[in-house]
């Protein structure tokens, strides 16, 4: 998710779907300046605006459910036939990498492994989803930026929050993993966080919300072809497992 709003230009900017990809990424453009914009980038690749960089949003990928849980007033957009089935089911299934295959070759994951994509200060970095369904709340630190990774297989979302506050970095553990939500406590306050919220919701640091860090969810050859020097959290279990 990016915002719309570009220096320079007098409105923000409304994009559609050009129907070109660059290795396997779908391509936008621009209605202003019919300019061409790579989707996992947020970038201008071509056109007017050449060059020029989409300011990323944090978001969520969830399930429907879990959102009406935690934002029971939605509003949703439908537009014309919906299904209960997916229709990439049999793609999932398949071991091709999109439509023109990989760019880059990267074997320390299957190609179609899932996982949470990120980049921080130009430092790319991957999450497995096999991975966080087992640790759940990962400590992490990428470029210098101390990061909690929270996954809820559940609903098979994961979610990066910023670990400082205040000038303070915190360190979290979970205080019941056999719960769906479960909560997190932090070991410099004992306060206790909300683990799909990032609030504390008592404690020293009551009321206090973590930062979310923009993220995305993608196959791995899908991330690799874009980001081919990835930190890949947990390479070493990965490569010797047990």
């Amino acid at each position: 998710m990016y915002a719309r709003d570009v220096e320079g230009q007098p409105e923000p900017l409304t994009f559609g779907v050009s129907g070109k990809l660059i290795m396997n990424v779908l391509v936008m453009y621009d209605r202003q300046t019919d300019t061409f914009w790579s989707q996992i980038l947020g970038k201008a690749v071509e056109g007017e605006l050449d060059g020029t960089v989409l300011t990323p949003l944090a978001s969520m990928q969830t399930t429907w459910q879990q959102w009406k849980e935690l934002h029971p007033n939605t509003l949703a957009l439908r537009k014309g036939f919906s299904s209960d089935r997916d229709p990439y089911l049999s793609y999932y299934a398949r071991n091709s990498a999109g439509v023109i295959g990989e760019s880059i070759v990267d074997d320390r994951l299957p190609t179609k492994a899932m996982g949470v994509g990120l980049v921080i200060d130009d430092v790319p970095a991957y999450y497995p989803v096999t991975l966080l369904r087992d640790d759940r709340f990962v400590n992490d630190t990428v470029a210098g930026q101390p990061l909690l990774v929270a996954f809820h297989p559940s609903a098979s979302t994961g979610l990066v929050f910023s670990r400082e506050l205040d000038g303070q970095t915190l360190t979290f553990e979970v205080e019941d993993l056999e719960v769906d939500m479960p909560i997190l406590v932090d070991a410099e306050t004992g306060s206790r966080w909300s683990s799909f919220g990032g609030v504390a919701i008592d404690g020293p640091l009551a009321g206090e919300a973590l930062e979310r860090i923009p993220s995305t969810t993608s196959f791995w050859f899908g991330w690799t072809d874009w980001h081919p020097d990835t930190h890949l959290y947990g390479e070493d279990r990965l490569q010797n497992p047990g």
